[in-house]
């Protein structure tokens, strides 16, 4: 009996052959998430919603968790998207992006469709990607011969129901779940979960791990472009800063972005065929080239940390340090030699 391998079993469709831009200026003009939606002023995960749709192109089919991207972008029988679009439930995400490969890869070995390289692009936010849908999208990042990418949206919250903790809250910040008190100043003293870096180490097979921001949007286009090329199963973690979850003025959203790169707080980088390679800004802190900006710059620009003093401030620096000085690989994988 013939040996069972990825190959034998049959991607769905060849993947789409999708170049990096190099600049602005070869950036398409063509919108696939337009006008329609009701995200807030300053959002920038609608932004991510539109470069990543830019990335795909019209041959793509998004699949939405249910989070600010599923709300803001249904309102009153209206859609900012131009290409096919499904809503999914809260923690399904790695579910939906399976079921829709696997329709797919049916339909097209009947004959019923074309066979023609599709995009199948699912998004969640970190409730319902780094919390709930967790175990969803490790299924879905298991089964190799399915060419899909997740995409999580953090604004470090579940902003959709009113800004709740969740895994990728950081440390110390003020959400309806964990307010500041007189007895208790610092009611969440988790550290914010390590999502990229644990899919990437918990599943070795999986060809394109990475984190974008999109205050660095042309990276980000060509961090999708090419995790949605290079085929089986993909993952991709944005940090975007969220107004109303941080309390700052919604026309720093880009700034705060870049403020939590240089800070080092997140940190870019890729996993490619599993190779690291650190990216940007974050690369040159690696080289030495950048020296990262203290912490204080990036939270004292957010209403959540409103609550810290000096030793709280001194706290997030000393881990944040360790992050880049400690790790075994500098702020990506949390292990000591």
């Amino acid at each position: 009996m013939p040996e069972t391998t990825v190959e034998s079993l049959g991607s769905f469709l060849e993947t789409q052959v999708l170049d990096p831009w190099k600049g602005p200026k070869k950036v398409i003009p063509e919108e696939y998430y337009t006008s329609g939606h009701r995200t807030c002023q300053g959002c920038e995960s609608a932004q991510l919603m539109r470069l990543m749709a830019k990335a795909g192109g019209p041959r793509s089919i998004i699949l939405g968790a249910t989070g600010c991207m599923y709300v803001a972008n249904t309102t009153y029988y209206s859609t900012p998207w131009v290409v096919p679009w499904m809503h999914t439930q809260l923690g399904s995400t790695g579910s939906a992006a399976t079921g829709t490969a696997a329709a797919l890869t049916a339909m097209m070995r009947k004959g019923k469709m074309t066979k023609e390289p599709i995009n199948v692009i699912a998004v969640c936010g970190d409730g319902g990607g780094v919390d709930m849908g967790l175990s969803a999208i490790s299924a879905a990042l298991q089964h190799l011969h399915y060419n899909l990418l997740i995409l999580c949206y953090d604004n470090e919250s579940y902003a959709n129901t009113d800004i709740q903790v969740s895994g990728s809250s950081p440390y110390g910040a003020n959400t309806t779940f964990t307010p500041p008190g007189k007895v208790h100043r610092i009611m969440h003293k988790r550290w914010k979960k390590n999502t990229a870096a644990m899919l990437a180490a918990g599943h070795p097979d999986v060809k394109y791990v990475g984190t974008v921001c999109t205050s660095y949007p042309v990276d980000a286009m060509n961090m999708v472009r090419k995790a949605l090329s290079i085929g089986g199963p993909t993952f991709i973690h944005s940090l975007d800063p969220c107004p109303k979850g941080w309390d700052y003025d919604p026309k720093y959203s880009h700034e705060l972005g870049e403020l939590a790169v240089e800070t080092g707080m997140w940190p870019l980088y890729e996993i490619e065929r599993g190779k690291l390679k650190m990216l940007g800004r974050s690369q040159r802190i690696v080289n030495g080239q950048f020296k990262r900006k203290p912490v204080r710059e990036y939270l004292m620009r957010q209403g959540r940390f409103a609550h810290f003093i000096d030793e709280d401030y001194d706290y997030v620096q000393k881990k944040t340090d360790e992050m880049w000085e400690k790790w075994l690989i500098p702020g990506v994988i949390p292990f000591f030699e």
